[in-house]
């Protein structure tokens, strides 16, 4: 990708912003382009967070995963966790693009993934850096979580 032309098309009648790239094949520079446009366009990352009476404001680039646990939504971090008012569902769509489902009852930031120990008959166990919490990826979505760990792949 030599050259890149930027071109805007303003229609009022719009409802919902749409970005179009075209190129001749996708290599590691669109790539990066998408991956960037993506992120800007799911807007701060930031969601409440709630522990007992209090609530904090972090950027959703410090939680290692979401899980439900007996209906409750808790985003974990290193070493701590909090609760969230929001289902698994909405989440996904407010997270920026390097958060995923990997089961039924976790999504995870892939940028905060340190190893993945793959079992063919079951789930695999992902592991983060500096801590000693630990997740399961459903034989469903583990194809995927490599695939956006690793998204220049045969590029």
């Amino acid at each position: 990708m030599n050259n890149v032309r930027v071109k805007i098309e303003i229609d009022p009648d719009v409802k919902e912003c749409e970005v179009t790239i075209k190129c001749s094949e996708i290599d590691a520079a669109v790539a990066r382009l998408q991956k960037a446009i993506s992120e800007a366009g799911a807007g701060s990352g930031q969601i409440s967070f709630f522990k007992e009476d209090t609530e904090y404001f972090l950027p959703a680039a410090k939680i290692l995963f979401f899980e439900t646990d007996g209906g409750v939504i808790r985003a974990h971090t290193t070493d701590d966790e909090f609760e969230v008012k929001y289902k698994l569902y909405e989440l996904e769509e407010l997270l920026p693009a390097y958060f995923m489902r990997i089961s039924k009852s976790t999504i995870l930031n892939i940028h905060k993934v340190y190893s993945i120990t793959r079992n063919l008959t079951g789930a695999s166990k992902v592991e983060f850096a500096g801590t000693h919490k630990i997740v399961y990826c459903s034989r469903n979505y583990y194809k995927a979580l490599k695939e956006n760990i690793i998204p220049n792949k045969g590029v």
